[in-house]
């Protein structure tokens, strides 16, 4: 067996069932789930439809590096997204089945395990940059978000004997589990570090197209054209960017999302996924097509969350200190106030209400001499408004029974 196993940790949602194994549920609620980040509105139907008009594809072995149809689709997309020059469909875009899996087999692209390679990750950070790291044979260095900075990590905390061993540094903006969003400052400091110290940007923009203003959040191809990264010898060099349609169209299901930026990062990637079997289905890339052409049911989808956040976030503030996130469809919540850890709030909370959220500290690390998730939990905004609202108001009666059990005196013998 690979002995690199040995170093994952168990995810997150597997230590969630083991919190709540041999919990008694209050058996007057109803179970809602806040725990996962698995969209919940309903798949709009021309994309079904255009899943259903292709299905002869099946017939068909599909290529990895995807039908020209859909690369240039994704190519339109993010000229009209993000206002930068047309990208080349042949050179700059892959198609891959979902985010998730292609941030995961870039860091086998990318680093070379017989050089004691580091890989930073934000942190709390999505499992996969952790788990990535080590089986590529390397080693996870952990930058620590901070509240104060809008949950923005400091990247000048991080020693030059670190940078000097970096090979890969993972990011996600917006953020899971904070929502936060980069601007253009720290785009420009990243890419700078990336150029002086030699390393791959992955770039995780999954949740770019859920935001709660009218301003869309910054993407990592749009500031680096901004800054003029775009025109130079080798465009876009060392960043390559990672989108999706699962939560942007709602069809996390399909496994559709692409990679795109460096051409010669992308070239090896090709070359990797030829050989890792990461080719999508026919049917599937023709009903990406419909999706990545369409803004409509994007806008309704926004709408939506926008509408639902509204709603629930002052309720919440009531009783817990959280905020609207710069984007994405988590509420990053402290419940230190309660008196309660992350981890008891969210136990207590499944079996006197049966609500499921996941406790911070399973999405962090301890680095630095702290967990920046501990005392802190991830809500998903994804199911209806109304199952939304129903959670909100459970988790306030709650958080009120808790304050006032604490605010009531002990009875002492006289």
């Amino acid at each position: 067996m690979n002995p690199l196993l040995a170093k994952l940790q168990p995810y997150p949602f597997e230590k969630l069932r083991q919190l709540f194994a041999g919990v008694t549920v209050n058996p007057e609620y109803a179970p809602i789930s806040l725990g996962m980040g698995e969209p919940k509105h309903p798949t709009p139907a021309f994309i079904e439809q255009a899943l259903v008009d292709n299905i002869h594809g099946l017939a068909s072995y599909p290529t990895t590096i995807g039908s020209e149809a859909l690369r240039s689709a994704i190519a339109g997309w993010l000229e009209r997204r993000y206002d930068i020059p047309k990208l080349n469909p042949g050179t700059q875009i892959l198609p891959v089945n979902g985010s998730r899996e292609a941030l995961f087999a870039l860091a086998q692209t990318v680093i070379d395990p017989a050089a004691g390679s580091l890989v930073i990750s934000p942190n709390p950070f999505y499992q996969i940059y952790e788990g990535a790291a080590y089986l590529a044979g390397a080693e996870p260095y952990f930058v620590n978000s901070d509240p104060a900075r809008n949950f923005g990590c400091d990247y000048d905390s991080v020693p030059t004997s670190v940078w000097e061993k970096v090979k890969l540094l993972f990011l996600c903006s917006p953020g899971n589990p904070t929502g936060a969003v980069l601007t253009l400052t720290d785009w420009e400091h990243l890419f700078a570090l990336s150029e002086r110290y030699d390393f791959v940007i992955a770039a995780d923009e999954c949740y770019s197209e859920i935001y709660h203003t009218d301003t869309p959040p910054l993407g990592a191809l749009q500031a680096a054209h901004m800054l003029g990264l775009s025109t130079i010898e080798r465009p876009y060099a060392r960043l390559v960017v990672f989108s999706s349609l699962s939560k942007r169209s709602n069809v996390p299901g399909m496994r559709s999302g692409f990679v795109a930026g460096d051409a010669q990062i992308l070239k090896k990637f090709l070359l990797y996924r030829t050989y890792h079997g990461g080719a999508m289905s026919p049917a599937v890339q023709a009903a990406s097509v419909a999706a990545w052409n369409d803004e409509t049911h994007v806008e309704e989808n926004r709408a939506k969350y926008r509408a639902k956040f509204d709603a629930i976030t002052p309720l919440l503030q009531a009783v817990m200190d959280v905020q609207l996130p710069d984007a994405g469809f988590y509420l990053w919540a402290d419940v230190s106030r309660t008196g309660l850890s992350d981890t008891e709030f969210a136990q207590r909370l499944y079996a006197e209400y049966n609500v499921t959220v996941l406790p911070g500290s399973y999405l962090a690390r301890d680095a630095h001499g702290i967990n920046p998730g501990r005392n802190r939990i991830r809500m998903a905004l994804v199911a209806e408004t109304a199952e939304g609202l129903e959670a909100a108001l459970r988790i306030v009666k709650f958080c009120q029974q808790l304050s006032a059990s604490a605010s009531t005196p002990a009875l002492t013998n006289t």
